[in-house]
């Protein structure tokens, strides 16, 4: 087995275990933001479905990239990184806007309330732990084989770190009685998945 070969196969396997624990982080956060009505777990259900997505377009790329060159691609296959990079980007500027819309609402037209449970809590700070250890690992490979998409990813996931401390504080703040600090950490996950 080539050396080349090896490094393909160790980034398809770290982008597919950063899908998987995309796919946990969105059915979790999805669960208990049904549970607590919390526009902060929306928000970073939002964020995680988003992920998911843009994880599956990754390893995907990853795996096109690979692809030696033929007949159509005489350079390779090297771009569909770039481009899946690209579309990763448009798509959170979508979400971005959604999370914005939907606090804008809440806060000035349609008040709801956000219920703080030990499972929101409990959640966030599972996602945490999730994306530092998920960040950590699609930065060392892709440094390692100089892979775009999966450098974007890590960097991505380092950021969902902060924006599920947002919305722990945020969850922090229904506890003692404000419930605004639901809808202002919604507005913090929104600035990060712009960022």
């Amino acid at each position: 087995m080539s050396l080349e070969h090896i490094g393909d196969h160790e980034k398809q396997h770290v982008a597919l275990i950063s899908v998987l624990a995309a796919i946990i982080l969105t059915v979790s956060k999805l669960v208990v933001g049904y549970l607590t009505n919390s526009l902060g777990i929306y928000s970073e259900v939002a964020h995680s479905g988003l992920d998911l997505i843009a994880t599956v377009m990754t390893f995907f790329a990853v795996r096109v990239s690979s692809r030696p060159a033929d007949q159509e691609h005489t350079y390779g296959h090297g771009k569909i990184e770039n481009l899946t990079a690209l579309i990763e980007v448009i798509l959170l500027l979508a979400t971005c806007v959604w999370i914005v819309w939907a606090a804008f609402d809440r806060l000035f037209f349609n008040a709801v309330e956000a219920q703080a449970s030990i499972w929101g809590i409990l959640v966030m700070v599972i996602s945490i732990i999730i994306d530092i250890s998920r960040s950590r690992a699609l930065l060392r490979v892709a440094k390692k084989h100089q892979s775009q998409a999966l450098e974007a990813d890590a960097l991505h996931f380092g950021s969902d770190m902060w924006s599920s401390l947002a919305v722990l504080v945020g969850l922090g703040g229904v506890v003692l009685g404000f419930q605004w600090a639901d809808t202002a950490a919604a507005l913090v996950v929104a600035l990060f998945v712009c960022l």
